[in-house]
């Protein structure tokens, strides 16, 4: 090789000895303890130093693994671990004995740094966290070759190693997850039921709190597989007692989410538990707008999809729809198939036909493209494109709320209430130019809506999610209820406070008798004659400093204050508000604490039986694995 770069390549071979780029397919002689050598971009200016590691490249590079620790600056190369000083005179080999000699365990015995394969695996490890891949890839032979092209000399670690570094992992994210509890004052759970496979069921379970920062944080706790031996709501609360055990809040649960419309709470067991059960309101919403659909409108959705179908599996057809938008000035969007598993696909796939629809019947009309048995099956009548025109709006209200209310940044329990009436009140009153089938649809949404969220209970204002919006400073005046409505959520408010008050009293008693506007005992005016000078310090003495006080210090007045206070914008984030004004309304921002920190929905779609689900490889993990995987994957 030398002689070849002489012969056809003299001005590199008369250049100091420096790393080359091999231009040709090397064979990788195997070894137990191989490790990571740095492939460099074959657009290298020799003359600089060593520039940075570019795994992305797939020509190889050979040198020597010393240049992971030296870097060569002028006719010295530097130590980057003791920032030692060495001559370099075209050889490694002072560099390599200074290396034996003092930094030993950075070097193995065939020269490649230990750091780096520690830094490959631990990639590995968080690739197949991120992804929530099974732990078995690594044994897997394709993945064994793309480890060896890009990572030269790489030891794959066993999947029994990866498991290991995971539950270190998971012991590490626990810790932190315990301390961050262990501060907080209340806490929501959300309860997930999703599947493996049709006879493997698990719930995850996970909380939600707000911090001493006013800052919303959730995290998972614990995944468990349902046994089929025990009733569902037995095993469920079973599983729900022993989480909240096993993290010490059994004593901070407010409440818990669930995504499921069935009760999982037992007589048995019920006594157990001490807090409310909340439905997830996009379950909710999916299961009303599913029992509102009638069979005609059923019949259209599924004729809206044969069409979309035909488009997608004809490319003779989605060639020439793609041409007729061009001369129609549309927009050249594809169609969009509609998903049983999620309602709110239906309102996309209607939108986007009737986005197309003038494209669509130009296309089904071509008889070069369509044959005229094929347009008599897909064409949709006029009378039922005035169907969709007309349902569409309907689908696409129902769909904001779901987005509203879905929001991982929003503050979205204290919505729940104020959306609901907003719907029912206004946005399914059916209208003069409705069709038939709209109104029937918007009358038993309204129903089921009104049953499932109790709106018309006497209830209503001990339910969570009222107490929230009472709680979020946007919707205090609760301008959707009735008068009486509004009373009892006034009364129930108080009540909490109340309640509050007689709990912390023993801890803040004194501070309580700080907080109260008392007369000052005329025994001390003596000791303040100099006050009296003034008729506004005499009056200050008999009436109390808290006198003129713009809020209030006593907790029936705290609530009164509020309520009497000016409500922000729909704009503005509660907890931001409540960062600025808890120490206006300390009590007040307490329970703010421990209700604003519900969520509305359960867990995302990830893991839920509306979404995605394990692959059936995943499965393989035992539960205990399947537990550790979501911990570490959703508390990132």
């Amino acid at each position: 090789m030398m002689a070849h770069i002489t012969r056809h390549h003299l001005s590199i071979a008369e250049e100091d000895e420096k790393p080359v780029i091999c231009t040709v397919q090397c064979v990788e002689e195997e070894s137990n303890y191989g490790l990571q050598i740095p492939t460099m971009s074959p657009k290298i200016n020799m003359t600089t130093n060593p520039p940075e590691r570019d795994y992305g490249e797939r020509k190889r590079l050979k040198r020597s693994s010393v240049w992971d620790i030296f870097t060569k600056v002028d006719d010295e190369v530097h130590c980057r671990i003791c920032d030692s000083k060495l001559k370099y005179r075209s050889s490694t080999t002072s560099m390599m004995y200074h290396i034996k000699n003092k930094h030993p365990d950075t070097v193995p015995n065939d020269g490649v740094s230990v750091p780096a394969q520690t830094e490959v695996t631990e990639l590995i490890t968080r690739m197949i966290e991120k992804d929530m891949l099974p732990i078995s890839v690594v044994n897997g032979e394709g993945f064994h070759d793309l480890l060896a092209h890009t990572v030269q000399n790489y030891k794959m670690p066993s999947a029994g190693d990866i498991t290991r570094i995971i539950e270190g992992h998971f012991r590490e994210k626990a810790e932190e997850l315990v301390a961050q509890l262990g501060k907080v004052e209340k806490v929501a759970l959300t309860v997930d039921f999703w599947t493996a496979l049709p006879f493997q069921r698990y719930i995850t379970i996970s909380c939600s709190f707000i911090t001493e920062d006013w800052q919303r944080k959730s995290a998972v706790l614990q995944t468990h597989k349902l046994s089929e031996g025990h009733t569902a709501a037995d095993s469920v609360t079973e599983r729900l007692l022993h989480t909240v055990q096993a993290w010490a809040i059994t004593q901070k649960v407010t409440s818990c989410v669930k995504n499921n419309t069935q009760s999982i709470t037992s007589a048995q067991t019920g006594a157990c538990v001490t807090w409310d059960f909340v439905t997830c309101f996009a379950t909710t919403l999916q299961f009303t707008v599913t029992k509102g659909l009638s069979e005609d409108l059923v019949c259209i959705i599924a004729a809206a999809g044969r069409l979309v179908q035909h488009f997608s599996d004809n490319l003779l057809a989605s060639e020439a729809l793609e041409q007729k938008q061009v001369q129609m000035c549309l927009p050249q969007h594809k169609l969009i198939k509609s998903s049983k598993a999620r309602w709110d696909t239906i309102c996309d796939m209607l939108e986007r036909l009737l986005e197309q629809r003038w494209a669509i019947k130009a296309v089904l009309s071509d008889r070069a493209i369509t044959n005229k048995q094929e347009a008599l099956a897909l064409e949709i009548e006029d009378d039922c494109w005035q169907i969709i025109e007309n349902f569409t709006p309907v689908l696409a209200t129902l769909k904001w709320a779901t987005t509203a209310i879905s929001a991982e940044t929003e503050i979205s329990i204290s919505n729940i209430y104020p959306i609901t009436f907003s719907l029912i009140q206004t946005h399914l009153t059916p209208k003069e130019k409705d069709v038939e089938q709209v109104i029937e649809f918007k009358e038993k949404v309204q129903r089921s809506l009104r049953d499932c969220m109790e709106v018309d209970s006497c209830e209503l204002a001990s339910k969570p999610a009222l107490i929230a919006s009472m709680l979020d400073p946007r919707h205090k005046h609760l301008s959707f209820l009735t008068p009486t409505g509004r009373l009892a959520a006034k009364v129930k408010l108080h009540e909490l406070v109340a309640k509050l008050d007689a709990a912390t009293a023993p801890v803040g008693a004194k501070d309580e008798q700080q907080e109260t506007p008392v007369t000052p005992d005329i025994s001390q005016v003596a000791k303040y004659s100099q006050l009296r000078k003034t008729p506004q310090n005499t009056m200050a003495l008999l009436l109390g400093d808290n006198y003129s006080s713009s809020y209030a210090t006593d907790a029936e007045a705290q609530v009164d204050y509020y309520l009497r206070d000016i409500a922000p914008s729909l704009d503005i984030n509660p907890l931001d508000w409540w960062r600025l004004n808890g120490p206006r309304f300390p009590k007040l921002a307490t329970l703010a604490r421990h209700y604003l920190c519900i969520p509305s929905v359960s867990l995302p779609s990830l893991l839920s039986d509306a979404g995605q689900t394990f692959a059936t490889t995943r499965t393989r993990l035992s539960p205990e694995h399947v537990n550790m995987m979501i911990f570490v994957n959703r508390n990132a």
